[in-house]
């Protein structure tokens, strides 16, 4: 994938239908109906007390649990419907929420068995712990729930590698299986409803088939179908280094320019511990590229990578991609190594001569990668690129310092950008500065698409 041979596709990937999206978040709304017609079925609001709606806000809490559960299984069909940034930010708010509703369940258990019992809160928790059925088991769970939540804090996710909180982060599993025998053996509404068995029974089942299935059972398929191997590793500026990978029927894997994969070079000390980066290229035949920015982290091994590595993949997955775009005016806006994905995108979307713009936004001329290939689609696809060079200003901007107050700059650079499809990918303030920047200039919500990667 020379500059001279860079791969093109002009038809454009069938769109997900939209559908796909409200389907999903109708079966999430019903799945809590469910959950508060069970309880008022099992006599919730007869002997509505402190142990009512503590099982009540213990009921609600598994749900979201198990539904948080489902938004992280890759489910193929739920990827394409929300994008994977979306899942994670409603993985995050369901995640945070099922937990206060479990405490809230924890300490209104303890105080109505408690007073029932005319016994010290504390003594009471002490003596369910140690002689309910399934109750170390579920306090063990809680434990590791809180060790997720705690570490999925903003404040101390910045002093993690992500390796490190992706590891974490995967206890969450434990807890929720560590939870379940005590709903088997002491709770009111699987013991005394077969229509709640029923019910808990299939969602179980179903979010633990679909983690089996999506996350280990599919990339499992795919690793062993299409046989991943690095065939060249090629500096592209610094800190920026690009890999070339071949391997069999690439052709059947329905990856899209845009999007992005899980990757684990198989060459030491470290393999298992995956990373996430887009396709810089077009897919095409049987070749994918990625490339990597040297964070310090797992990608500072990327560059010492040598032809013939091994590699295993998860995905692909994202929503940034052409599937809307029936052609028109496309802005394609990128900060750093966004550019990425929207170099990918530049060589698939289906534009005419001059209907295509890349605005580039780089600290300096030598941070600009893929000149080549750049100066390629300016020469055979007409695209305009646009540099924007220059530190950051004191405030936030996708704009470099010395033009941080030009409010019309988009406009001015892109006169037709109201009525284009805009693209955006970059670090997340920047994201969202372009984002709103767009916005202001009169960008429809449906033709602006962003991608956040952040974790």
């Amino acid at each position: 994938m020379t500059a001279t041979a860079v791969p093109v596709l002009t038809t454009p990937p069938r769109a997900t239908p939209r559908w796909y999206a409200d389907v999903g978040g109708v079966a999430a709304a019903i799945s809590l109906l469910i959950v508060v017609a069970l309880w008022v079925a099992n006599r919730g609001l007869q002997d509505f007390g402190l142990t009512s709606a503590g099982r009540l806000t213990g009921l609600i809490a598994s749900d979201l649990l198990l539904l948080q559960v489902l938004l992280m299984a890759r489910i193929p069909l739920v990827e394409r419907a929300f994008g994977q940034d979306r899942l994670a930010r409603w993985h995050r708010w369901t995640g945070f929420t099922s937990f206060w509703l479990m405490v809230v369940h924890i300490v209104t258990i303890t105080l109505g068995y408690a007073a029932a019992s005319h016994a010290n809160a504390f003594a009471e928790l002490w003596d369910m712990i140690w002689t309910y059925p399934g109750m170390l088991l579920a306090t063990a769970g809680t434990l590791l729930l809180v060790l997720v939540v705690v570490t999925s804090i903003r404040a101390a996710r910045r002093k993690l590698r992500y390796e490190s909180w992706h590891l974490l982060h995967l206890y969450a599993y434990l807890g929720v299986g560590l939870a379940l025998p005590h709903q088997l053996w002491t709770g009111t509404d699987f013991v005394g409803s077969a229509a709640s068995r029923l019910y808990w029974w299939t969602l179980y089942a179903g979010s633990a088939g679909a983690v089996l299935a999506y996350r280990i059972g599919l990339p499992a398929w795919r690793n062993w179908r299409h046989r991943l191997v690095v065939t060249r590793v090629v500096p592209e500026g610094p800190g920026l280094t690009s890999v070339y990978l071949t391997g069999q029927r690439l052709g059947e894997l329905p990856a899209r320019a845009g999007q992005f994969f899980q990757w684990r070079f198989l060459d030491g000390p470290g393999w298992t511990r995956a990373n996430p980066y887009s396709l810089s290229a077009t897919p095409y035949g049987d070749r994918l590229r990625i490339t990597v920015k040297n964070l310090g982290d797992g990608s500072s091994r990327v560059a010492g990578l040598r032809p013939g590595t091994k590699v295993l993949v998860e995905g692909p997955y994202g929503k940034l991609t052409g599937e809307t775009y029936t052609g028109g005016p496309v802005v394609l806006m990128a900060c750093g190594i966004g550019v990425t994905p929207l170099l990918s995108l530049l060589g698939e979307l289906p534009y005419g001569p001059g209907e295509a713009t890349l605005i580039y936004r780089a600290r300096t001329e030598a941070e600009l990668a893929f000149r080549d290939e750049l100066e390629w689609f300016a020469t055979h696809r007409g695209v305009r690129i646009v540099t924007l060079l220059g530190p950051r200003g004191a405030q936030p901007s996708w704009l470099p310092g010395n033009l941080a107050g030009h409010t019309d700059a988009l406009p001015r650079l892109v006169p037709e950008i109201a009525g284009a499809h805009v693209y955006v990918c970059g670090p997340d303030a920047w994201t969202e500065s372009a984002r709103a920047a767009a916005q202001a200039a009169g960008v429809r919500a449906d033709r602006l698409h962003t991608e956040l990667f952040s974790w």
